[in-house]
């Protein structure tokens, strides 16, 4: 893949360079600031952009904002936002244009290479993927929400493992049951959500939007 790459940590971004470089992606750009990131998303226009949230000058939400600058002009662009903090807000914020392809993974709690390749990849492919800390701190804010509410205790806990881009089978899996029942709690989930099937709508990622968007 082409990927993008914006870290203002020296260290960190040369490290993610050769770690996605010896699995065959090629980082076409490695930016430390947030006007950087910009002109790069324009110039390269990458299969994916791997963005720390805070980036120089300010450390607040420079990263944050150049991806979604980009994504108004193209709300396809596949972004996986790093962060050191669990700020609810950003995933929120990422997720409210719409588009496939998002992601929002804390640093401190990547702790295998494989896992965070993977999630590139889910990433690129129009995935959604997660941090299991921000969605349970989503969850708490949008348990006052009415259709969310209806959820069952399995059924939230199946649409959180749908939010941080498990498979049918990895649901199943994780929560010792059979992908029968999975299947059957997604069904009940896009029942009461709203969720009607059309040609041109993926409604896993449309329940994902449903029950974070807010």
């Amino acid at each position: 893949m082409r990927i993008v790459l914006a870290e203002d940590h020296f260290l960190l971004r040369d490290g993610l360079i050769r770690l996605l470089g010896a699995y065959g992606h090629d980082v076409v750009a490695a930016v430390d600031n947030g006007t950087g990131l910009r002109e790069a998303l324009d110039r390269e226009q990458p299969d994916v952009a791997v963005v720390d949230v805070r980036l120089p000058p300010g450390f607040t939400d420079e990263g944050l904002r150049a991806v979604l600058a980009a994504r108004r002009e193209n709300p396809d662009l596949p972004v996986l936002l790093l962060s050191q903090y669990v700020e609810p807000l950003y995933a929120r914020e990422l997720l409210a244009g719409g588009g496939r392809g998002v992601g929002y993974m804390l640093k401190d709690r990547v702790t295998d290479g494989a896992q965070f390749l993977d999630s590139i990849a889910r990433v690129a492919a129009g995935g959604t993927v997660m941090d299991p800390e921000v969605v349970s701190r989503l969850l708490v804010r949008k348990e006052r929400d009415e259709s969310v509410g209806s959820l069952s205790g399995r059924e939230r806990e199946v649409l959180e493992l749908v939010a941080q881009g498990r498979s049918n089978a990895g649901i199943a899996q994780a929560l010792f049951v059979t992908e029968k029942a999975v299947a059957k709690h997604i069904g009940n989930i896009f029942t009461k959500l709203g969720l009607v099937p059309t040609d041109g709508d993926n409604r896993r990622v449309l329940a994902v939007l449903a029950y974070l968007d807010q």
